[in-house]
């Protein structure tokens, strides 16, 4: 029997959404498991049920429990956007009326360029990572697509010149 990969399911959407339905606390075993994964999505179930000193069949029932209550969200591959000719990165700050969030999130979730969203307390409400060609076309993003949002008051765009990538 050929041994599957862990991480051969797609990612969620961009959005998190709600809150994790965990039925128990994590233990050790599990956190362990999780750490594996995020240093290695694609470690085989034999090869994760070794690292975290488990057998096979308890590997799996766990992987599943983690998967179905929400602790792991989903799999996919890391890649250089340079690569995919997005050589342009910006963090954008986004100031919204409250009572749009809904509205923004549907239309935020229709532009592919914006990566990352995340709704914060402060200065401003959102700050998003946007992913262009180049300025030219991250301009039109910024004036075009998130100015022309609904409930959108302002916007602050910050260059990106380089990155850090913690998980790779």
């Amino acid at each position: 029997m050929a041994e599957r990969s862990v991480g051969s399911s797609e990612a969620n959407g961009p959005f998190v959404t709600g809150r994790t339905q965990r039925s128990a606390a994590l233990d050790s075993i599990d956190l362990a498991m999780i750490g594996i994964l995020e240093r290695d999505g694609r470690v085989s179930v034999r090869q994760l049920a070794e690292q975290a000193h488990v057998s096979r069949a308890n590997a799996y029932a766990r992987l599943e429990r983690l998967q179905r209550d929400g602790v792991i969200t989903g799999f996919g591959a890391r890649v250089d956007p340079r690569a995919k000719g997005l050589a342009t990165s910006a963090v954008v700050t986004l100031q919204m009326e409250q009572q749009q969030w809904r509205g923004l999130q549907q239309a935020l979730e229709s532009l592919p360029e914006v990566v990352y969203v995340a709704l914060v307390g402060g200065e401003f409400d959102a700050v998003l990572l946007v992913r262009a060609r180049d300025n030219d076309h991250l301009r039109e993003i910024i004036l075009e697509g998130l100015q022309a949002i609904p409930g959108v008051t302002g916007t602050r765009t910050y260059l990106v010149f380089d990155e850090l990538d913690r998980g790779r």
